[in-house]
């Protein structure tokens, strides 16, 4: 199947996408053409399909700072002791993604080093190229963010399934900002030219970069992991 569908009027339509788990208010997905969002207000996991995916399952519980962050079991000036979180206890969002992209065909995406990966069998992409991550046809690979307008170089894995692998810009990006956690310490390690970004932006998608995973889940093959 192509990207786009012939409407009555003989214009052509593009194929529909869902974007799962995204930023519905800030983020890029809602104001693209032929994408189905599913933000906070609509439960990804329950994804019925039919339509190629695009999924951005939560990181929090995955990350370095799966724990809870740097306060994580301390006890705070007002007495309060600040959770301890498990690792991968994110009600499922994860497996629902994945699950999601072998069934329909598309493209997950997760930051560089996740922990989800090797929990759930996924071999950790290498520094350049797609290489196979499961037996179920998925492939992975390592990119960053910043080579399509993130301020940061965000480094990132993606795993896909049953489209059409493109070839991506591999590498460290020119990005200056600096994802840190936001206390003094973080910032001291600022180098000369870096600035840190905000912690309202650190999590939202380039345009680009969505527009090139929606063209990616876009090229979903008739039939190959259940896409219609």
């Amino acid at each position: 199947m192509g990207n786009g569908l012939d409407s009555p009027g003989g214009a052509r339509q593009p194929r529909t996408v869902a974007a799962l788990f995204v930023d519905t208010q800030r983020g890029p997905y809602a104001a693209m053409p032929g994408v189905e969002c599913w933000g906070v207000e609509r439960d990804a996991r329950t994804y019925p399909g039919p339509h190629p995916v695009v999924a951005h399952p939560p990181c929090e519980r995955w990350g370095k700072f799966w724990r809870g962050g740097l306060q994580a079991g301390k006890t705070l000036a007002t007495g309060t002791v600040v959770p301890v979180h498990r690792l991968g206890d994110d009600g499922g969002c994860f497996a629902a993604a994945l699950d999601a992209v072998r069934c329909w065909g598309g493209v997950l995406e997760h930051p560089a080093g996740s922990n989800a990966w090797a929990a759930h069998g996924l071999a950790a992409p290498l520094a350049e190229g797609w290489h196979a991550a499961d037996f179920l046809g998925g492939w992975t690979c390592q990119i960053e963010q910043g080579h399509w307008g993130h301020p940061a170089r965000k480094a990132t894995w993606l795993y896909a399934n049953g489209v059409d692998l493109p070839s991506l810009v591999w590498g460290q990006s020119a990005a200056m900002g600096r994802i840190t956690c936001g206390h003094r310490q973080g910032k001291s390690m600022l180098r000369p030219g870096q600035f840190a970004v905000r912690k309202s932006e650190r999590h939202l998608t380039p345009p680009a970069f969505a527009e090139l995973l929606v063209a990616i889940a876009r090229s979903a093959k008739v039939g190959a992991g259940g896409a219609q």
